[in-house]
C-alpha cells in the first residue's frame, strides 16, 4: 500500500470518528457510576441469593457510594468552585452534573433504607437474626446493654457541650458522632443548649448481646448507636436532653501529591493520609428525625449546603452490617464454598519449573487456584539456582503471603527488586509498612514513578540452569491479593517464553532505571504504545467490514471511558463491525444509537465475584488478536498509568477465552444491559428457557464444592 493510500485511509476513519464525537453520543461519567451502585443495590433485593449475601450487597452499594462521595463528587465541587475545569465529552458543566448526581444520589439512598427497613431487616428476623430497636429490648437485654454501656463503652466517651471555650470538635471523615439538644444549665451555672458525643473507631458498631437473656436462641444485635442514645442523659448529668441524633460526615478522599516539590514520597503521602482523614466535608448524613434546626447548624458549620444533607432512617453507616455477613455461623445463608481448580499440568510436574518449561499455563481465577503464583514465588525464595526476583505491587493485602515469600528470598541473598506502588487507594498505608519490611529485608524498593501509578501485574524471575540464565514470568489482570482472587474474576498466564520474558525484563528496566526500553513485539504499555495500538486494531475491524470481510471486537473491562477509543469504537460500528463490549462500572458510550451504535452492544455483570479481568479480543480476518491487560479503557489507564497488556498464543487458550466471553455474552442472570438513555436493563431469559449464568457455569467447570 502505497503512503498517499495509508494517509487516505486514515483521514477517512479520522473523519469518522471526528462525526462520531458529537456531546450527545456520550453518557456522563458519575451518572454512569451512580447506575453501576443501583445494580449492586439490586443484588441485595434479589430473593434468589442467600440472605445473608443480600445484607453484603447492601453492604457494598454503601461503601461504594461512600467512595463516590469522597473521590468523584469532591472533585466536582473542587471543579465547580474554580469554574475553569472543561466539561466531559457529554459537555455538561460541574454544576449541571452535581445537580443530577445529588436528585440520583438521594434516590439511591432512599432505596438503601427502604431495602434494608422494608425486606431485609424482616427476612433475617425471620431467619433468626434480630437487629433490635430500643423499643423492643427486654428488661433483661437493657439491664446487660446498660452494664456494657457502663463497663466498655462510658469509659472511652468525651461528651462535649458546645460554647466558644469549647468549639466545635474535628470530625473523622465518616465517623460516628451525635449531636444532642440540651436545656438547662450546667455546673458553672451556665445555659446549654448543643452537645456532641464522638463514637472512638475503637468501640465495635454492633454489639451482639447474649442469645440466653430472652431464651429465644436467635442471633440479636444491637448498634452502638442505640446503646449511646439511650443512655446519652448519662454522659450530661444534670441538664434535660430534647434530642440526640447521629450523624456522619464524608470528606474528600483523594490524595495529592505533588510531582514537582516532593523529594520523600513516603513522608509527603503519610502526611496527605492523615490530612485526608480532615479532607473538605461534601455530605452530611443525619438521622431522619433530626430537627431542621440542628441539621441547619451542622449544614452551616461544614459549609454545605441543603443539597448536600442525607437524612437517613437507619444506622449512618450501612456498612455497620457487613459484621454479621462476615461472621455469623449460619453457612446455610451464604453462597456454598468451593475448591478452586488447580491445572493438572502444575498438580503432575516435578516443579513448577519444568511444568513451564513445557508449555504455557492460564489461570482464571477464581475457578482456577491462585496458589500456583504463591507457590512459584515460594519455590523461587528457596531455590539455590534462582538468582533474582522482580514484582509489581498494587495491592496485596495484610500478612500477605507474597510479600512473605519476598522478604525470605531477600533474606536468602537473592536479588530482589519490588516496584511498589504507594498510591494505590485506600491501601496507601499498607503498602508503606510493607515497603518498610522489604528493605528491612534487603530488597530493592522502588516507588514506581512519580505521576504516574505503576497499575501492571508482572512477576518476572530469573534462574541458573545448566550454565545459562532462564527467565519465569506471571503476567496477570489483577492483583498479587490472594484474599481478592478468591472473590474477583482475572486471569494470570505463567510462561517461560523468552520473548514475552525479555520485554517483562525491558519493563522492570524501564521501571527502575527510567530508560527508554521501547521496542516491544508482544506487549503493549502505557502510558506509550497501548492506547495508539488498540485503535489501530479497531480500525483494522472496520477496514475489514467496509471490504466485506467478517469484523467482531469484544472486550471486558469495568470501565470504559476514554473518547477516543468510543469514537473509534462507534465509526467501526457504523462500518458494519459487530461490537461486544462487557463493561462492569462505567460505561460512556451510548450502544443501540440508531445510525451510530446499533451494532454495540453493552452488557454488565454483578454476580457472587466481582468482575475484574480485562480481555481485549479482535477478530482480524481469522487471525485472532487476543490481550490480557492490567488496564481498563479510561484516559487514566492508557496516559497516566504503567500498564502492561499481553497476548495470548496459544491456540487452545484462545478459544478458550473467547468461549468464556461469549458465555458472559450469553448471560441472562447476572446480566444487565446499557441502554441507550444510560439505564440498564436486566437481561431476560427466553420463555420456557433455564437462566445461563457465566459465573456459576465457570465455577461448576473448574471446581468442585467443597
Amino acid at each position: 500500500m502505497s503512503a498517499e493510500q495509508k494517509t487516505l485511509k486514515h483521514d477517512t476513519a479520522a473523519a469518522a470518528e471526528r462525526e462520531a464525537s458529537l456531546p450527545e453520543h456520550f453518557l456522563n461519567r458519575e451518572l454512569s457510576l451512580l447506575e453501576f451502585n443501583k445494580r449492586v443495590l439490586a443484588q441485595a433485593a434479589d430473593t434468589r441469593l442467600p440472605l445473608l449475601e443480600r445484607l453484603r450487597f447492601l453492604c457494598i452499594s454503601c461503601t461504594n457510594l461512600d467512595e463516590f462521595f469522597e473521590i468523584r463528587v469532591s472533585g466536582l465541587k473542587q471543579r465547580e468552585e474554580i469554574g475553569t475545569s472543561p466539561p466531559g465529552p457529554d459537555q455538561r458543566t460541574a454544576q449541571q452534573v452535581m445537580e443530577l448526581v445529588s436528585a440520583e444520589a438521594h434516590q439511591l439512598v432512599a432505596a438503601q433504607y427502604e431495602e434494608l427497613n422494608q425486606r431485609m431487616l424482616p427476612a433475617l428476623a425471620q431467619a433468626g437474626i434480630r437487629f433490635l430497636r430500643r423499643n423492643d429490648w427486654t428488661a433483661a437485654q437493657r439491664e446487660w446493654l446498660h452494664a456494657h454501656f457502663v463497663n466498655q463503652i462510658l469509659p472511652v466517651l468525651t461528651p462535649l457541650t458546645l460554647d466558644p471555650a469549647r468549639p466545635f470538635p474535628q470530625i473523622l471523615n465518616k465517623s460516628l458522632n451525635f449531636i444532642v439538644a440540651l436545656r438547662g444549665r450546667d455546673v458553672y451555672g451556665r445555659r446549654r443548649h448543643r452537645g456532641l458525643v464522638q463514637a472512638p473507631r475503637s468501640l465495635p458498631r454492633l454489639i451482639e448481646v447474649p442469645a440466653d437473656l430472652d431464651g429465644s436462641g436467635d442471633e440479636d444485635y444491637v448498634f452502638l448507636s442505640s446503646i449511646i442514645h439511650e443512655f446519652v442523659e448519662e454522659l450530661f448529668p444534670g441538664l434535660n436532653i430534647d434530642g440526640c441524633y447521629q450523624f456522619r460526615v464524608t470528606r474528600n478522599g483523594d490524595l495529592y501529591v505533588d510531582d514537582e516539590e516532593v523529594e520523600d514520597l513516603i513522608r509527603a503521602l503519610e502526611g496527605e493520609l492523615a490530612a485526608s482523614r480532615y479532607g473538605a466535608a461534601v455530605r452530611l448524613e443525619v438521622a431522619a428525625e433530626c430537627t431542621d434546626e440542628l441539621s441547619t447548624f451542622l449544614l452551616d458549620h461544614f459549609e454545605l449546603t441543603p443539597n448536600d444533607l442525607y437524612r437517613v432512617n437507619g444506622p449512618v453507616n450501612l456498612n455497620r452490617l457487613s459484621m454479621v455477613a462476615d461472621t455469623s455461623p449460619r453457612d446455610e445463608l451464604k453462597y456454598q464454598p468451593f475448591t478452586p481448580n488447580i491445572p493438572d499440568a502444575l498438580i503432575q510436574a516435578d516443579n513448577l519449573f519444568d511444568a513451564l518449561q513445557k508449555k504455557d499455563v492460564l489461570l482464571h481465577h477464581p475457578f482456577q487456584s491462585f496458589v500456583p503464583v504463591i507457590d512459584l514465588l515460594a519455590s523461587a525464595a528457596a531455590d539455590p539456582d534462582v538468582l533474582a526476583i522482580k514484582q509489581t505491587l498494587y495491592r496485596t493485602g495484610p500478612d500477605s503471603p507474597i510479600v512473605d515469600q519476598l522478604v525470605a528470598a531477600a533474606r536468602a541473598g537473592k536479588e530482589v527488586t519490588v516496584v511498589v506502588e504507594l498510591m494505590a487507594r485506600s491501601d496507601e498505608a499498607a503498602n508503606i509498612d510493607l515497603s518498610s519490611r522489604l528493605q528491612e529485608a534487603g530488597a530493592h524498593v522502588v516507588f514506581g514513578v512519580i505521576g504516574y501509578k505503576t497499575h501492571a501485574k508482572i512477576l518476572l524471575i530469573v534462574r541458573r540452569e545448566n550454565d545459562a540464565l532462564v527467565r519465569y514470568a506471571h503476567l496477570g489482570t489483577g492483583n498479587y491479593h490472594p484474599k481478592t482472587t478468591r472473590l474477583y474474576t482475572d486471569y494470570g498466564l505463567l510462561t517461560s517464553r523468552d520473548a514475552i520474558c525479555e520485554e517483562v525484563h525491558n519493563v522492570f528496566m524501564q521501571l527502575t532505571s527510567l530508560t527508554d526500553q521501547q521496542g516491544h513485539k508482544l506487549l503493549l504499555t502505557s502510558p506509550f504504545k497501548l492506547h495508539k495500538k488498540l485503535l489501530s486494531y479497531i480500525r483494522r475491524e472496520r477496514r475489514n467490514a467496509l471490504a466485506g470481510k467478517p469484523a467482531r471486537i469484544m472486550a471486558k473491562v469495568n470501565g470504559l471511558v476514554e473518547p477516543r477509543i468510543i469514537t473509534a469504537l462507534y465509526a467501526a460500528a457504523r462500518a458494519g463491525v459487530q461490537i461486544d463490549l462487557i463493561v462492569r462500572g462505567i460505561c460512556i458510550l451510548r450502544p443501540g444509537v440508531p445510525g451510530l451504535s446499533e451494532n454495540i452492544r453493552v452488557r454488565s455483570i454483578v454476580g457472587r465475584f466481582l468482575e475484574h479481568s480485562r480481555i481485549y479480543y479482535f477478530h482480524n480476518d481469522g487471525e485472532e488478536t487476543l490481550l490480557l491487560s492490567s488496564a481498563d479503557w479510561m484516559e487514566r489507564n492508557f496516559f497516566r498509568r504503567v500498564e502492561v497488556a499481553f497476548p495470548v498464543r496459544r491456540k487452545s487458550h484462545i478459544e478458550r477465552v473467547r468461549n468464556d466471553l461469549q458465555l458472559y455474552l450469553d448471560d441472562t442472570a447476572e446480566a444487565w444491559a446499557l441502554q441507550s438513555d444510560g439505564s440498564y436493563e436486566r437481561v431476560a431469559k427466553p420463555d420456557g428457557a433455564e437462566p445461563i449464568s457465566a459465573q456459576s457455569t465457570l465455577l461448576a467447570r473448574y471446581s468442585a464444592p467443597l
